[in-house]
């Protein structure tokens, strides 16, 4: 069922669903689980994403390096002063995206969405939504639904590991995800949904993934904001009317293609970019020195 937005968009237009009827669906046959427990499991998973959004908002946790120690707290801090250029709703969102990705970093409980290191996007979209709009539980969870509903095209044709496919494969996918249930939290049809989507994807087209010393936290914690950001604007372009050319199936095909040719040194190693330069090697330098290892931190 999930393997080309078009033909999700006939089957919903056909039948009169969404997206998220049809995941919903899927996971039924596939699964062989009862409904109400598939219900309640995301219910749990929002609770999750709720609590990594906000637990950090107002005091910091320690990590091993200290990189992106106290972001989330300073960012909140930011927001409510109200002198903020993108406004205090937008600030806010974003330091619930630091918020997860330092309890991530922490070893804290995160819900990967699809991944750890893009853990901080679909909770602040979701999160600040519910807080600005008071959307019901019930309601998240059909969002929830629907940003599954995206993600499983997207690994259809393609990867969400970094060292697959890039930070666009993860940060991208999330953004896409987060996109495309904002729309639907607005009563978006399916169609805006997965425009909304394909602008969030293809805005990162091409980002690499270049965490300093292999961790999931430095520039990971930025572009987690920078994420949510994307999805909101990639959300409201395509409630305005406004549609990608590119169909969403295009637009993950290229995603992955692209992916696919970045080299090895971009790919979460901790070689290339910003893990590459003259601090980040020193730092990486430092965390092997304490005797850890990299290696065993993964998305």
């Amino acid at each position: 069922m999930f393997r080309k937005a078009g033909e999700v968009i006939e089957e919903c237009e056909r039948r009169g669903l969404h997206i998220k009827d049809l995941v919903l669906e899927e996971e039924l046959k596939s699964s062989q689980i009862n409904k109400d427990d598939i219900l309640f499991s995301l219910t749990e998973m929002f609770k999750v994403m709720e609590e990594s959004a906000t637990g950090n908002l107002n005091h910091e946790t320690k990590t091993a390096m200290g990189m992106i120690d106290g972001f989330a707290k300073k960012m909140n801090a930011y927001s409510k002063e109200g002198k903020s250029i993108t406004g205090n709703f937008v600030t806010e969102a974003m330091a619930m995206a630091f918020s997860t990705l330092e309890i991530s970093a922490a070893m804290g409980e995160i819900v990967a969405s699809p991944t750890a290191g893009s853990s901080g996007i679909l909770p602040a979209i979701l999160y600040s939504l519910k807080k600005r709009e008071g959307f019901s539980d019930e309601k998240m969870v059909d969002a929830m639904l629907t940003a599954i509903g995206i993600g499983k095209i997207i690994g259809y044709y393609g990867s969400f590991a970094g060292a697959e496919g890039g930070c666009q494969a993860e940060t991208g996918s999330g953004a896409a995800m987060g996109a495309a249930a904002a729309c639907y939290l607005y009563d978006q049809s399916p169609e805006v949904c997965f425009h909304a989507a394909s602008f969030a994807f293809l805005h990162v087209l091409g980002l690499v993934c270049d965490p300093i010393a292999g961790l999931v936290e430095y520039p990971c914690t930025f572009r987690n904001a920078s994420g949510v950001v994307n999805a909101f604007i990639s959300a409201d372009m395509a409630m305005a009317g406004i549609t990608s050319i590119v169909p969403f199936d295009e637009v993950c095909k290229a995603a992955g293609e692209v992916g696919a040719t970045l080299p090895e040194a971009l790919r979460e190693t901790g070689i290339g970019g910003i893990a590459g330069t003259e601090t980040g090697r020193k730092i990486r330098k430092k965390f092997f020195a304490l005797g850890n290892d990299a290696t065993k931190e993964n998305k």
